[in-house]
């Protein structure tokens, strides 16, 4: 089985925080899960270097957007590769490949005529002299009265055009800004109402309630026509006779991006990208609640006008995260930044609290306090527990050789049923639910350590303790490979100390005989301190 899974992709104006992590994280949880199942697995994602944030930043520093395109890309690749994201393909919407493909695009839209020139009133700030983009613009949404900016309310989701707002500014200088005419090209989205509705209804047991909710009511609403073209100095260069001095609108050139680092990786790695664009493939979509109309409506609509029948499948759209019961807000610094956590805390750590406190149904909240808890309970007093006790007791009693036994079919049962049960919860998005079900185990299993009581029976009945042993290590080493999704540098430990190749998605038989190699503590405990410390540099 073909699988695509596309991450969204960040804005490169500013450093990565645990809001676009959670978002995110999913992604990495079901590539790793699909390739244990041996399927063909391509999962891409690259910084989005053409977003206003960018040119707005690079303003207010002085400086070339490519500087900070450039800056924040490299940080983001770090930040990725510390978390233990394994895309296949990350890259950057400033690549000369990536633009050369979407104005291939633009154009065949064009041609097909579902891209069409219109005169349109704009938004023009007089102070700048110049016509202001979406995101220069900001105001009150008609929908909800909150202050949004020209392409969409972050409160209520709503899609918009800068002219709906009321009491619109420029973001640049503060000014109040003008109307003038001038002339866009416009994407044919209404077009694609019944083709997008279709998709929706095929696909919708595979998407979040708030995807499904978003989408039913801009297909309620009515599709409108969305301009392509802005006024921009960055960005994709229009390749149409007369638009030369526009840019392609941001949202428009950042989903095409999937389909554009798809391309280029089948090029760079002499495979066929196609295979990853037909029907019988299983696409999936990584992504924020925010992003929601333009993976479930403009997508769609863009793939199917190209002339692709595989359109968005699975939509994976978490909620917000809050950060100590408050909205986080990157303009007053009040952020947990992936860049300070990823050097000071152990990856798989933040990975388990992400994904157990993941915003996956609702918006969830990051508190220090819990997440030290976590780290100290769960992992450590649970899973490391388990592991740590067991491997020790091979190592006083046995000489670091696993006693040969006989599996217990409850426990055998138990987990092979864990293994049917975790990969459906996976393949829906129900990550929280499925690393729930994984520590209920652990934690079952902590009792049959006590309850058989090792210790006691390694002189009193020496054929019940190397069972009850045996059948810990085949736990610990199945636990391991359920684990592989979520807590990837934990689990190639443990394999590795038990000599374990070869990882697929099914229980693990163990060998008689294992010589355990060199082992250590699987996660460390993090002092209370930590709480008090990390909360009140948020509070400087």
């Amino acid at each position: 089985m073909n699988i695509f899974i596309g991450g969204a992709w960040p804005y490169a104006n500013g450093s990565l925080h645990i809001g676009h992590i959670a978002a995110l994280l999913p992604g990495d949880v079901i590539a790793r899960y699909y390739r244990l199942k041996k399927d063909n697995v391509l999962y891409v994602s690259g910084s989005d270097c053409h977003g206003t944030p960018i040119s707005i930043r690079a303003k207010k520093e002085g400086v070339e957007a490519k500087d900070i395109a450039n800056k924040y890309h490299s940080e983001f690749k770090k930040c990725f590769e510390k978390l233990n994201f394994s895309y296949d393909y990350y890259t950057r919407t400033d690549d000369e490949f990536h633009k050369t493909e979407v104005q291939k695009i633009i154009n065949l839209l064009y041609e097909k005529g579902l891209i069409y020139e219109k005169e349109v009133e704009q938004i023009y700030c007089e102070n700048c002299k110049e016509f202001l983009p979406d995101r220069y613009v900001e105001g009150k949404c008609p929908k909800c009265s909150s202050i949004a900016r020209g392409d969409q309310c972050d409160n209520c989701g709503a899609l918009l055009e800068p002219l709906e707002l009321s009491e619109r500014k420029c973001k640049l200088c503060g000014e109040q800004p003008t109307i003038r005419k001038n002339k866009q090209l416009y994407f044919a989205l209404s077009k694609f109402e019944n083709i997008i509705r279709n998709n929706m209804e095929k696909s919708k047991e595979y998407w979040k309630v708030n995807s499904v909710n978003n989408t039913e009511r801009y297909l309620k609403e009515g599709l409108c026509d969305r301009a392509i073209s802005r006024d921009l100095s960055l960005g994709v260069d229009i390749p149409i006779k007369g638009f030369e001095n526009k840019k392609v609108y941001v949202w428009i050139d950042a989903v095409l991006g999937y389909l554009t680092a798809s391309k280029k990786w089948s090029i760079e790695n002499n495979k066929q990208y196609k295979e990853f664009w037909n029907e019988k493939t299983i696409s999936y979509y990584i992504h924020g609640k925010d992003n929601i109309p333009f993976h479930t409506i403009i997508l769609p609509a863009l793939i199917s006008g190209i002339g692709y029948r595989k359109l968005p499948e699975r939509i994976i759209s978490s909620e917000y995260v809050t950060l100590e019961g408050k909205k986080i807000s990157t303009s007053n610094n009040y952020a947990v930044w992936i860049t300070d956590i990823v050097e000071k805390y152990n990856s798989d750590s933040l990975r388990y609290f992400f994904i157990i406190n993941g915003p996956e149904k609702r918006d969830t909240d990051f508190s220090w306090r819990e997440y030290v808890n976590s780290n100290n309970g769960e992992l450590l007093g649970a899973y490391g527990n388990l592991v740590n006790r067991t491997l020790v007791f091979i190592k006083k009693y046995f000489d670091n050789i696993v006693p040969n036994g006989t599996i217990d079919e409850n426990i055998k049962g138990n987990i092979k049923d864990l293994y049917e049960n975790i990969g459906k919860n996976i393949e829906f998005g129900n990550l929280k639910n499925a690393l729930e079900d994984i520590f209920n185990f652990i934690r079952n299993m902590n009792k049959y350590f006590d309850e058989n009581q090792p210790w006691k029976t390694i002189q009193l009945d020496i054929n019940k303790c190397k069972n009850t042993i045996y059948n810990l290590i085949y736990t610990i080493v199945n636990l391991a490979n359920l684990l592989i999704p979520f807590l990837p540098e934990s689990s190639y430990k443990i394999m590795n100390w038990l000599g374990i190749e070869n990882n697929t998605w099914n229980s693990i038989e163990i060998q008689n005989g294992i010589l355990i190699g060199d082992f250590e503590i699987l996660f460390e405990r993090l002092d209370k301190k930590v709480i008090d410390d990390e909360k009140n540099k948020l509070f400087k």
